[in-house]
């Protein structure tokens, strides 16, 4: 099985640890933010490849964080490819 993104690039985003804390869900941060589900979803489970730094910003502001409570490096290393 080919390693997940945030296993390759060793970046983990928290989106979804940061959802649950606002006690929000997916569908409204979407809503808030103009993105679709299936791109927000990517986001959430580390498949992401690249990601706007206005996209970065629109999500912090809905949820209230800042970049470095979204994104965070993972604390193992990336394999070398």
């Amino acid at each position: 099985m080919p390693p997940t993104e945030s296993e390759a690039t060793g970046i983990h985003c928290r989106l979804d640890e940061l959802l649950a804390e606002r006690q929000m869900t997916l569908t409204e941060l979407g809503r808030r933010v103009n993105m679709s589900i299936v791109n927000l979803s990517i986001l959430k489970n580390d498949r992401a490849r690249a990601i706007r730094f206005s996209t970065l910003q629109a999500i912090c502001e809905a949820l209230d964080c800042q970049v470095g409570d979204l994104l965070e490096t993972s604390k193992t290393p990336p394999p070398k490819r």
